[in-house]
């Protein structure tokens, strides 16, 4: 017996010497591996991404084997992603640039998100192409040797049967309401809309109609107001080739703040995209030209004395979009003038910039401009002190801006942060 005991208490304390030893060695393992990694770390290329990335932090995870870094002046790969939302899905647009020993990798690879794909499933297809595009530049480095290529064959996909052949329904209705001791306020509005859009044919359609409804009170003064509106509409759009598309315009609306009982309009189109659509989330350089026919019908009397007119207008509309690894800049130029009388027009500007100056430090700024001279629907007479203060009718005007500037600067780490989802965004509770 006291054999037996002895053999136990020297099996515990053999037991408890193993589990020290394996504690004081496991760090040293840990060090061989971390040095083994840092090494490693130092032999992948650098990546930065650029545009529109499918869930940054998934891609970071799943995609372990370089290094990322947050100014693309630091990369030795800059991905571009960007992309074209339709009715059936998300088209992106991915392009690989090389710099540094990689200068003379560029290519571009798409990726199609269907409509119907969860989160999950989109996100996952989006990193099976971005692994794709990081083989070439793998293979110049000393990971090339850790690398391994699979092949996945998959039976041929039997034809799709849609029985809504593209067609897509939406339908939305919703609510509001808020208030306080001297103001409330409500709002109702419901919309529906019917889609099929395809490489040759587009097709759009919608409704939407809002009610808002307010209330103010000063002492003993109550002020109620309410406002209405609603639009119906539809686009067709028919393709003719890389550069040329051919469709129109019909639309119904009505709506108290601009004094429309109801109109209907009539707009068929032309438009040239000096190039190929296909590069479109890329550059675009877009000429519409829109003809006209409205017909109007107001609630009051306007200042030209019309409760209801038919009239021809025109418009030119044209659209510049560039995105490139330096940022993005757009513009637009939107003229348009009623035939009856040449006087009554409307010239729009429009422009963007968004820009890399320096590592970490960018530049933005956008703003419209209008030159407004066709409100043919302002009420005739004075309005009244709460329609003009609380914007319930629409006042005349010659002019309108919008102008919007900032800069961005980041600076610290030339590595990307690491992943960690731990208690999630919120660092208040």
């Amino acid at each position: 017996m006291e054999k037996t005991r002895s053999a136990a208490v020297f099996g515990l304390r053999a037991g408890f010497l193993a589990l020290i030893l394996a504690a004081c060695l496991l760090p040293l393992n840990g060090q061989g591996q971390r040095a083994d990694t840092v090494d490693w770390r130092n032999s992948a290329p650098r990546v930065y991404l650029d545009g529109s990335v499918v869930d940054r932090d998934y891609v970071l995870t799943e995609i372990p084997f370089v290094s990322y870094v947050r100014d693309r002046a630091d990369a030795d790969i800059h991905i571009l992603s960007t992309a074209q939302y339709g009715e059936g899905g998300t088209e992106y647009l991915i392009e690989f640039i090389g710099k540094g020993k990689f200068q003379d990798i560029r290519f571009t690879l798409k990726y199609f998100s269907d409509r119907l794909f969860t989160e999950d499933e989109e996100r996952e297809g989006y990193v099976r192409v971005l692994k794709k595009g990081l083989m070439p530049f793998l293979a110049r480095t000393d990971l090339e040797e850790m690398l391994a290529v699979s092949f996945k064959e998959k039976s041929k996909p039997a034809p799709i049967k849609d029985p809504w052949d593209r067609w897509l329904f939406s339908l939305s209705v919703g609510g509001s309401s808020s208030g306080e001791k001297y103001y409330g306020s409500k709002s109702y509005r419901g919309s529906f809309s019917v889609n099929r859009v395809t490489e040759d044919l587009k097709i759009t359609a919608s409704f939407n109609t809002s009610v808002n409804k307010s209330r103010f009170t000063f002492d003993d003064l109550e002020i109620n107001t309410e406002t209405k509106s609603w639009r119906a509409g539809s686009l067709v759009v028919k393709s003719l080739g890389d550069h040329w598309s051919v469709g129109g315009w019909v639309q119904a609306v009505s709506s108290t703040y601009s004094n429309e009982d109801h109109s209907f309009r009539l707009a068929p189109a032309v438009e040239y995209n000096f190039f190929p659509y296909s590069q479109a989330t890329r550059k675009e350089l877009r000429v519409l030209y829109r003809l006209n026919y409205s017909t109007y019908r107001y609630f009051e009397e306007t200042i030209y004395g019309k409760l209801a007119e038919h009239l021809w207008s025109q418009s030119l509309n044209v659209t510049l979009q560039v995105r490139q690894p330096w940022g993005s800049a757009s513009a637009s130029v939107i003229g348009s003038h009623y035939f009856h009388d040449f006087s009554k027009n409307r010239v729009s500007l429009y422009g963007g910039l968004s820009f890399r100056v320096w590592k970490g430090f960018s530049f933005y700024v956008s703003g419209d401009y209008a030159v407004v001279h066709d409100q043919l629907s302002i009420v005739k007479g004075d309005l009244t002190d709460e329609e003009i203060f609380l914007r319930l009718k629409e006042l005349a005007t010659t002019y309108s801006y919008y102008i919007s500037v900032g800069i961005s600067y980041s600076f610290g780490s030339s590595l990307s942060r690491s992943v960690n989802p731990r208690f999630g965004e919120s660092y208040f509770y």
